[in-house]
């Protein structure tokens, strides 16, 4: 594998929308940060290629996150470029991963999550809304306090975060959310009752991330109300297809509920502290 150049970019951006389902993080940093961006979640992407065919893209950010769409299993090469780098973790198709973090003998690092998880698609002509009581609303600098609160009980239950460190991270991820309108509450008789939100967003496509409801408003099917009608207002926005990884049983039989589809496995491995592996 090659470092890649900015005139590499068209042609990488369309390998990794082919890839779309396990390619919407580089994809969206890349539209989002733009190119070799000194940004934490900006990327930096090295490629392979058959003749003048992209067949593999590999992806880093500046925080350490390695992004693979590397079905060709150059594993070896990855493992040089990966060496020496401090990471937080790996985002992608479960078995590529999963090849990765052996490569880099980072298979007893500790780890906050390390989940492969059913990934899932939807073509949003093909979207049901279910019936029941709530309405969506935006995140504001009115409701920042409680969100913070409720995405830093995500970030334990659902990624591992150290509890001590998990208030700073909701009161800086809310913040990101209310700056990027990428997150709406289902409101019941004007009560929060569930998050919702897109974590990486392109102009037809979007990815479901940090869906979360409060233990007291948990069985009522109000996740599944609110990513639904947060989708049908991203339909309207000319947004054709949903992309998410179901957590757990139970979350794969509520985004089924509403036309989601099985699309293979998506892993988001996050190591406890930044591990450094020595080529």
């Amino acid at each position: 594998m090659r470092a890649a150049v900015q005139a590499d970019l068209p042609a990488i951006a369309a390998f990794l929308t082919a890839h779309i389902a396990t390619a919407m993080f580089p994809l969206s940093n890349l539209r989002r940060h733009g190119w070799n961006s000194d940004a934490p979640r900006g990327v930096r992407v090295w490629l392979a290629k058959d003749a003048d065919t992209i067949t593999d893209v590999l992806s880093i950010t500046n925080e350490g996150m390695v992004m693979p769409n590397c079905p060709s299993g150059n594993w070896a090469d990855i493992a040089e470029i990966c060496a020496n780098r401090p990471l937080i973790g790996l985002a992608g198709d479960g078995s590529q991963c999963a090849a990765i973090v052996s490569a880099l003998s980072l298979g007893n690092a500790p780890a906050g999550l390390n989940g492969r998880e059913p990934l899932m698609q939807l073509e949003l002509a093909d979207l049901v809304i279910p019936e029941g009581d709530g309405q969506l609303a935006a995140l504001s600098k009115n409701n920042l306090t409680q969100m913070a609160q409720w995405r830093a009980a995500f970030v334990v239950e659902a990624m591992g975060i150290d509890p001590d460190n998990a208030a700073e991270i909701g009161a800086r991820d809310v913040t990101m959310f209310i700056a990027n309108d990428s997150h709406r509450i289902l409101l019941v008789n004007d009560t929060p009752v569930a998050m919702t939100g897109f974590n990486a967003a392109l102009p037809h496509t979007v990815q479901i991330g940090g869906v979360y409801t409060p233990p007291e408003f948990r069985g009522k099917g109000y996740a599944r109300r609110a990513v639904a009608l947060h989708l049908q207002e991203a339909h309207r926005n000319d947004v054709t297809r949903a992309i998410l990884a179901a957590a757990n049983p139970a979350a794969q039989r509520a985004f089924g509920a509403i036309g989601f589809q099985r699309a293979g496995h998506f892993t988001l491995h996050l190591f406890k502290t930044p591990q450094v592996a020595h080529g």
